[in-house]
């Protein structure tokens, strides 16, 4: 009898996909991923899946160079970054994940992957569990189509932000769902400061035009402020500036560090210039400026808890 993957239930998965400890680090660790075409109903098991789980990290993780230290700040050039070729999807990562692993890479507070996507033309990622962490999803380019175990179906593209709270425990799947064009997003993880909350997706599409030259709130740990929430003290924001515009960012709450990650142009942060997709995580410090030094440049800024809940 033919299952449909959207009625197979966690007790199944345990017992015929992989058994509970698995599970557990497969999915608490988000590890467990299967690449498959977006036409075929089939889950195909691909060598990402035959990764090593998401280490366990404290407060200690990361050990920073002095100069580092002094300076309160990382900087994390976008040729230095972890990088996968799988065919169907090519993958940057910022820190440590899959097969990429650096101990100078582990985290930034609370902020614990984000990858660079670039997925070819009707393929994807089939059905995987994750639990126990927060998944932001942002398009750059193309439409990606979503599924998951609680029944949403969804597309989203640039202008969209899509959250994922796995909590207890979630199956989902993402494609392109075009087959002329590749679909580029960042996927990013955050620890979340509560475990085993109940499972829940959302998504919502901003008006692109109110971060033209300022920054845009798109994520924040209250339901009823502006964008998508999760369950952590972080505020992300996007903005796309003309050169030579500046803007100043106030830290949301005392203690949180911010990492800006420049997806298009230049922007100098406390005089430290980055370049397209370089990423400059910063702590200690109240308040930030930021000024565009290219035509076009758009980045994501993340203000985050620097202390691992």
């Amino acid at each position: 009898m033919k299952i449909n993957p959207w009625q197979i239930n966690f007790e199944y998965i345990n017992t015929k996909i992989m058994n509970r400890q698995n599970f557990i680090r497969k999915g608490l660790l988000g590890s467990g991923i299967f690449a498959v075409s977006a036409t075929s109903a089939h889950i195909m098991k691909n060598d990402i899946d035959e990764i090593e789980p998401l280490e366990a990290l404290d407060a200690d993780a990361v050990h920073y160079d002095s100069d580092q230290l002094e300076n309160h700040s990382v900087l994390h050039k976008a040729t230095s970054r972890g990088h996968a070729n799988h065919g169907w999807l090519q993958s940057n990562h910022t820190f440590s994940f899959a097969n990429y692993h650096n101990p100078e890479r582990m985290h930034f507070g609370v902020l614990r992957v984000l990858n660079d996507d670039i997925v070819a033309a009707g393929r994807g990622f089939g059905l995987h569990p994750h639990d126990n962490m927060e998944i932001i999803s942002i398009p750059l380019e193309g439409d990606l189509e979503h599924e998951d175990s609680m029944g949403n179906q969804a597309i989203i593209r640039k202008g969209d932000i899509q959250v994922m709270s796995a909590g207890t425990g979630i199956m989902h799947s993402e494609y392109n769902k075009n087959n002329d064009q590749a679909v580029k997003f960042l996927q990013i993880w955050v620890y979340p400061n509560q475990r085993n909350v109940a499972p829940r997706y959302d998504q919502i599409t901003l008006d692109r035009s109110q971060r033209h030259n300022k920054l845009q709130q798109i994520l924040s740990p209250d339901p009823s402020d502006e964008g998508v929430w999760i369950h952590q003290d972080a505020w992300f924001h996007m903005g796309h500036f003309d050169k030579g515009i500046s803007t100043n960012y106030k830290i949301k709450q005392a203690g949180n560090g911010v990492y800006i990650f420049v997806i298009s142009g230049s922007i100098n942060v406390e005089g430290q210039e980055l370049e397209t997709r370089d990423g400059f995580g910063i702590w200690d410090i109240s308040e930030i400026k930021l000024t565009a030094t290219s035509a076009d440049t758009e980045i994501l800024l993340m203000d985050l808890n620097m202390i691992l809940n």
